[in-house]
């Protein structure tokens, strides 16, 4: 087929050279012919003769010249050939290739011929190069779609800090408005003095980071030039962080530090107080008692501290075993009602316990559960003024087994109630030092719950008590 069309192009080469060549030769005949005329006329023989010659020697450059310009055809076609033909016909191939030799119709029927050929060959890279601008519309939306949810805020500027993209968690992070549209304004707004000429090109000497209080929030930002594809400079990208829980996180660690300190150096302070004064002189019997009492009491006191804390550590660090075993709830509640006798008497509370008859056996770390009631039931008796009432329920709903301890004491404000958890938080920490608390018991209670699988929840009122109910799975929970 290809070569039908070369042979096409040399034939049409050589016709229109024939009929170029004859046009020349007839008009170069009838030239020669009105001399002979004229010649003949004149009875020139000298003329007649020259003209002869010159037709014979016409003829001959009319031959030469036909073979000459058929040789031209063949090498035009030749050359067409070369620089049409072959370059469609590599073409085509390559299209083929592309489509691992799919046969792709176009307009109903596929065309034949050199032109079709290429048509088709066109018309399968284009399909192919649909196909590649499809799937990068696919990627571009993914993308679209996970900057679009992402809880961190992206904002990409151009090199005149104009905003090329800006998902809405960055909007929301640093509360913009329409009128923050570019990189100058936003972080102005936000106090923070950076240039983005110097993020671009002086990267390593300018600082890429900063940290900032927005509200009630604390967020960072990450500055990080990108380029092009000619590794030429092309903007800069800002990340922004909600950083408020690690920040919190941070300082609850620094308060907890300060805590601790705080809690170990009072008795210690006592305790070295009380020797050393007991050291430097001599002291009746009752003083020395009385002195000797106070030492001892700090001394249980940092004890109790450092007990709890470490059984704090040992549930951080996943290092406590647990017996789990199945165990009747409404026995261990009773049991610990009665551990804790001496202390109800003491303050002549009134405490009764109720249980449903219903409730089936728990699944849980005996030891660990019983530890948490005993927690709860002496605050209760703490925090209750002489002749107060605490009651005790115990029951069951939807698979879980519960136990609700009410008291009508001072209550907790209703501001403390969500950070009770927290380690060595205290509503009153003098009152609570002077029943001897250590503000751990609370935060093991939680840490025993959380790893049985139970919840507790607290519910206070100032000055009309407190509501604690504490709930764990039963056997029959899946």
């Amino acid at each position: 087929m290809k070569k039908n069309f070369a042979l096409k192009i040399v034939i049409i080469f050589f016709l229109l050279g024939i009929l170029l060549i004859v046009g020349l030769g007839v008009t170069y005949t009838y030239m020669l012919d009105q001399l002979e005329t004229i010649g003949v006329e004149q009875g020139n023989i000298a003329l007649l003769e020259s003209i002869n010659e010159q037709l014979a020697q016409g003829r001959l450059a009319i031959i030469i010249s036909l073979a000459i310009y058929a040789v031209i055809s063949i090498l035009i076609g030749f050359f067409v050939a070369k620089s049409l033909v072959f370059p469609m016909k590599k073409l085509i191939k390559s299209a083929e290739k592309m489509t691992s030799g799919e046969n792709i119709k176009t307009n109903e029927t596929q065309k034949t011929g050199e032109v079709g050929d290429l048509e088709n060959a066109i018309n399968i890279m284009t399909n192919e190069l649909r196909e590649k601008l499809n799937e990068v519309n696919r990627q571009k939306r993914q993308f679209e779609t996970i900057l679009l949810h992402m809880t961190d805020g992206i904002i990409a500027f151009d090199m005149d800090g104009g905003i090329i993209h800006i998902n809405p968690a960055a909007k929301d992070l640093l509360g913009l408005t329409e009128s923050d549209d570019n990189f100058e304004k936003i972080f102005r707004k936000l106090d923070i003095n950076i240039n983005i000429e110097k993020i671009i090109y002086l990267e390593n000497w300018t600082s890429s980071e900063q940290r900032k209080h927005v509200g009630e929030r604390y967020i960072n930002i990450l500055f990080a030039p990108f380029q092009d594809e000619n590794d030429r400079p092309a903007g800069v990208v800002a990340l922004i962080q909600n950083i408020t829980e690690h920040v919190k996180l941070d300082n609850m660690r620094k308060e907890f530090v300060a805590d601790v300190s705080h809690e170990l150096k009072t008795p210690i302070t006592s305790i070295m107080g009380y020797a050393d004064t007991l050291l430097e002189g001599e002291y009746d019997e009752e003083t020395r008692t009385k002195f000797l009492t106070v030492i001892s009491s700090e001394a249980k006191r940092m004890a109790r501290l450092v007990t709890d804390l470490l059984t704090l550590s040992r549930y951080d660090s996943k290092r406590v075993t647990s017996d789990v075993t199945n165990f009747d709830l409404g026995d261990l509640a009773k049991k610990c009602i009665e551990k804790l006798k001496f202390e109800i008497e003491k303050k002549e509370h009134q405490v009764e316990c109720f249980v449903t008859a219903s409730v089936p056996p728990v699944i849980a770390d005996k030891y660990g559960i019983e530890r948490v009631i005993l927690n709860i039931l002496s605050n209760a008796i703490k925090y209750t003024p002489d002749h107060g009432v605490i009651k005790v329920y115990v029951g069951f709903v939807y698979n879980d087994a519960y136990i609700k301890v009410i008291d009508n004491g001072i209550g907790i404000p209703e501001e403390d109630l969500e950070r009770i958890f927290e380690r060595f938080y205290r509503v009153d920490k003098a009152r609570s030092r002077e029943f001897g608390g250590t503000g751990l018991g609370l935060s093991i209670a939680k840490e025993i719950l959380d790893q049985n699988k139970g919840s507790i929840n607290i519910k206070s009122e100032t000055g009309k008590g407190t509501e604690v109910v504490i709930r764990i799975p039963t056997k029959n929970k899946k």
